[in-house]
């Protein structure tokens, strides 16, 4: 993977960038992925958030996270709490 740019991290941490896919109680599926492709396909960066109760503690998030990254060969920029920004630099 290459190294994430300064600007892409910036952008990544600001609040003003919109959830734009949810994680529902069905977990990592084939058709989230392949919006996660999608998005990342039309924009750099993506912003996810899992909902409550889909993954109970850090390390389950942290694996959920790192999942999708590996399956939609992207990078995760920046993660708090249930929420992570996604980037492509393709």
């Amino acid at each position: 993977m290459t190294s994430i740019p300064k600007r892409i991290k910036q952008q990544a941490m600001d609040r003003d960038l919109i959830v734009s896919v949810r994680i529902g109680r069905n977990g990592l599926t084939d058709s989230l992925v392949q919006e996660m492709q999608d998005q990342l396909n039309k924009r750099s960066l993506v912003k996810v958030k899992a909902n409550r109760g889909v993954v109970e503690g850090s390390d389950e998030r942290l694996g959920l996270f790192g999942a999708i990254a590996e399956s939609t060969g992207s990078q995760v920029v920046f993660q708090r709490g249930n929420v992570a920004v996604f980037w492509s630099s393709e």
